[in-house]
């Protein structure tokens, strides 16, 4: 009987060949969660760590790009934010570390950021809402796509991950695809495979892993919580846009509701201007993440989490888990009768 690598090596060896890795499973760069410990012990396992440089200023990113090195002698990538203030900046970071895979998020990137990524040798991979953008990004250079769908956490976009796979992948054969969005097991991998993805992307089961520095509180938060807990934030009043964000529910989303409708009415009375109550309802989550995160407060801090959290039962070490994906993806294809010949 072939193992599982030679089974899933039929289905994903274009993925871990782009990505320099045993197994085709990418981490979610998650603000807080992936830094140099996560990343590091994803990369280990045989997978792809990414850090996430969210917010991050130079000089940070730079620093664990240099702890992550230390700890795995594996592939691992960095996720920039396309909006950050700082962006040149940080791809020069990422261009004078010698990092070898950069993914662009948060937006459309430009053309001269991708090509600056790629004219120094590092290969971009980018996230495609849609096919129409999926082929620009590709003239534009992308090296890869991920299709991330709105069942993710955190900052989300309106369309389902089995849509976008489906309006996606059968249309794009020159670069590798990766899934991402609400996959929690290997069995769904599998599923994504079969369908041409080239591996996929999981966030919110690495959470709970034992090299996770997330919180306690943050960890049982997840544990306990049903896939319908995690909902996106709602938008009260077009005038004050919302950017959706998906969290399981708690004191502070309900706190948030109640925030927006405050900051509507005194705008109303002519006690704050648009711009000032934009922004007000804007700056509202404005360290949240960390407060869940770090210092445990599960009540009012921001739990970014995908629908995925429902599959979440327990904390375990990251190769247990990685391990447990891979086996699952590999039954699965046998007993689907998708074992090569």
């Amino acid at each position: 009987m072939l193992s599982n690598d030679e089974v899933l090596d039929f289905f994903w060896e274009k993925g871990r060949t782009f990505l320099n890795t045993r197994y085709a499973i990418m981490g979610g760069a998650m603000s807080w969660i992936s830094e140099h410990n996560l990343v590091s012990a994803i990369s280990n396992a045989g997978g792809f760590g990414v850090i996430a440089g969210g917010a991050m200023p130079p000089e940070i990113l730079k620093e664990e790009i240099a702890k992550t090195a230390v700890l795995t002698k594996n592939s691992f990538g960095v996720n920039l934010i396309t909006m950050h203030p700082q962006l040149d900046e940080l791809i020069d970071v990422c261009i004078d570390s010698k990092v070898s895979h950069v993914i662009l998020a948060g937006g459309i990137p430009t053309l001269q950021a991708i090509q600056k990524l790629k004219q120094a040798g590092i290969k971009v991979m980018c996230f495609a809402p849609a096919l129409v953008l999926a082929k620009r990004l590709i003239k534009s250079g992308a090296d890869a796509l991920i299709l991330e769908g709105t069942e993710a956490g955190g900052h989300i976009g309106p369309v389902a991950t089995n849509i976008l796979a489906q309006e996606i992948l059968p249309y794009v054969k020159d670069v590798p695809v990766f899934i991402a969005g609400g996959i929690g097991s290997g069995e769904m991998m599998a599923a994504f495979l079969a369908l041409g993805a080239a591996g996929c992307q999981l966030g919110t089961r690495f959470v709970c892993a034992t090299e996770c520095i997330a919180h306690p509180n943050f960890k049982k938060a997840f544990i306990r919580a049903n896939a319908r807990d995690a909902v996106p934030t709602v938008q009260i009043d077009a005038r004050f846009p919302v950017i959706p964000v998906r969290a399981i529910t708690n004191e502070g989303t309900r706190r948030f509701m109640e925030f927006q409708m405050e900051t509507i009415q005194k705008y109303q009375r002519g006690e704050m201007e648009l711009k000032e109550a934009q922004l007000a309802i804007e700056h509202f989550w404005g360290g949240a993440l960390r407060r869940a995160v770090i210092d445990g407060d599960v009540e009012n801090g921001s739990l970014m989490a995908g629908q995925s959290v429902g599959l979440v039962k327990d904390e375990k070490p990251v190769q247990a888990i990685v391990d447990d994906l891979v086996t699952q993806a590999a039954d699965a294809l046998r007993r689907w009768g998708r074992i090569p010949a």
